[in-house]
């Protein structure tokens, strides 16, 4: 067996571990065996620094997850988005950028990419003629933010909210 393959499996182990001598958590996860009921959807950038269940203190079932780079939406999020909303009835969602975001830096210094160019130019429609990338990270979250509300105007209730996350503080301001 390879060697990340084993640190995976040690991982797992060890939250098996914890899990199962932390009666609230063990609870927790019996409860959601059958259905889960998250109450907020957050859609974030796939960058392994920003961790949502982390950033805000979250345990299983209490949120559900979209991360794509650059935190786009295109078809395979707007279908995530639908079932979380009509079938799950989430009423709050959160649309989080972060700083240091590798997609935003490559759209704002027009990168190309291979499979990359339709994030990239998503994001740089987003973000206009903007080169600080904190204030593009916060743009782009934004116009994200209002495509996802547009989308989804025929469902009542839902509170939408766009946030950044910076990486150095670890502070998320949500907007």
């Amino acid at each position: 067996m390879d060697k990340i393959t084993e640190k995976l499996i040690r991982g797992n182990e060890q939250f098996v571990k914890k899990v199962n001598s932390n009666k609230e958590h063990l609870e927790s996860l019996d409860n959601l065996k059958i259905k889960q009921s998250p109450a907020i959807l957050v859609f974030c950038c796939s960058d392994s620094r920003v961790i949502p269940e982390y950033i805000f203190d979250q345990f299983f079932g209490e949120l559900f997850v979209i991360r794509t780079a650059g935190n786009v939406i295109n078809e395979g999020e707007l279908a995530s988005a639908e079932y979380a909303l009509e079938h799950l009835n989430i009423k709050y969602v959160l649309m989080m950028g972060h700083t240091s975001c590798g997609a935003v830096h490559a759209a704002v210094h027009n990168e190309k990419g291979r499979f990359l160019d339709p994030i990239l130019s998503r994001i740089k429609i987003n973000v206009g003629e903007t080169c600080d990338e904190k204030e593009a990270s916060i743009k782009n979250a934004m116009a994200e933010m209002e495509y996802l509300k547009d989308k989804f105007s025929y469902i009542d209730g839902v509170t939408y909210k766009y946030a950044l996350y910076d990486i150095a503080t670890r502070v998320c301001k949500i907007y």
